[in-house]
């Protein structure tokens, strides 16, 4: 196909767009850019006007009018809900004079997770993709744009477009073919094997945990979810990103694809986490608690996830961001990407400094972090 045949340009919500011809893209394997759970967050509220989330996709379209690549990004007027930390880099440009926001991010909103971040029916359309996000960055005086939790197989697309790239530090659980969860806890050296056996078995003792998923969860199982995600929301980072709503619109439209699991004691849901089903992974994304048991967030968030893993045979759980504690129970440092194109050359120049000064602490961290798992050691 030639260039003159496609035409980039703006769409004013992912909703506006087929829903088969956007999942063809990419959602089918990747729940977080998924039409359903796009648009449940538009639908819902929790982007769009007031937030500082304005959804603005970039698309590509054929002669037919066929969507043949997108960007799933937005306009941001702050440096809330990304995980990928730039506070500094605004403040340093606003310092000098400059105006760091808007910005363009290309993210799943809310969600540290690894997916694909340029969506294309063909990797022939990905400089199309880039070139549009620049361009809009020009045309419309913003700083810059930003990729957040790039998938690994994308890395060079970005970076052949000149993107500067950052690194930081997940942890996930990966699946060594085990066939259940004493299979994996048998990798494990024995005193930290005895240490998971007893955090479940105190997690368990008083409550009933139970795994819903489809039709299975019903209004009052998010009613009771709301109220746990309110509250870590309160504690973490004041206030909550999604709306009541949204977890309506998500079980309603994409449910097949979300565990919830809930801790119940004496007839009282207690506890709850939320997991989200790709074709490959099992990602957990928000835990709440109304009442605290002991290593119930060990067990709710990591232990039932990996259970989950195996029982589907899915290659990793991936936790979300942050946390060390995961370290000792079986997940593994790895590297997470973002890719950045920056508009002002100084900035540009500073930031780029900045990345590789980073990325060396980064290595060095995840190597030391690799060698204190909690495996045996060959």
């Amino acid at each position: 196909m030639s260039d003159s045949e496609l035409n980039a340009r703006l769409a004013p919500s992912v909703g506006s767009c087929d829903a088969a011809e956007w999942n063809a893209l990419g959602g089918k394997r990747n729940p977080f850019v998924s039409h359903e759970f796009l648009t449940a967050l538009e639908d819902s509220g929790s982007v769009g006007p007031g937030t500082g989330w304005e959804p603005a996709p970039i698309v590509v379209t054929d002669s037919h009018d066929q969507l043949q690549a997108a960007l799933p990004s937005y306009l941001k007027m702050h440096s809330q809900g990304e995980y990928v930390f730039d506070h500094a880099w605004a403040d340093a440009f606003e310092r000098a004079g400059g105006s760091y926001y808007p910005k363009l991010q290309i993210a799943a909103p809310f969600t540290p997770a690894n997916g694909p971040r340029l969506l294309l029916k063909d990797g022939a359309f990905a400089p199309h993709l880039l070139k549009a996000a620049e361009s809009l960055c020009q045309q419309h005086g913003l700083s810059g744009a930003h990729a957040t939790f790039i998938e690994e197989g994308q890395r060079p697309l970005f970076e052949a477009a000149g993107w500067l790239m950052r690194s930081d530090i997940q942890f996930h659980w990966h699946n060594r073919s085990y066939t259940n969860f004493d299979d994996f806890l048998a990798a494990l050296a024995s005193r930290k094997r005895r240490a998971l056996r007893k955090e479940r078995a105190a997690a368990q003792q008083d409550v009933i945990i139970h795994r819903l998923s489809g039709d299975e969860i019903k209004p009052e199982h998010w009613d009771a979810f709301w109220i746990f995600y309110q509250d870590t929301g309160a504690r973490k980072w004041g206030s909550p990103y999604l709306t009541r709503d949204a977890f309506t619109l998500l079980g309603e439209r994409m449910g097949d694809r979300i565990i919830l699991l809930l801790a119940e004691m004496d007839g009282q849901p207690i506890a709850g986490a939320l997991n989200f089903v790709g074709d490959d992974a099992l990602y957990g994304r928000y835990w709440g608690c109304t009442r605290d048991v002991r290593f119930l967030h060990f067990e709710l968030c990591y232990y039932q996830a990996i259970e989950i893993a195996i029982e589907r045979g899915l290659a990793r759980v991936e936790a979300g961001a942050q946390g060390g504690h995961k370290l000792a129970r079986g997940y593994e440092p790895v590297q997470t990407w973002s890719a950045h194109w920056i508009a002002h050359p100084g900035l540009r120049d500073a930031i780029a400094d900045y990345l590789e000064r980073e990325r060396t602490g980064i290595a060095t961290d995840q190597i030391y972090l690799g060698e204190r798992t909690p495996f045996k050691k060959v």
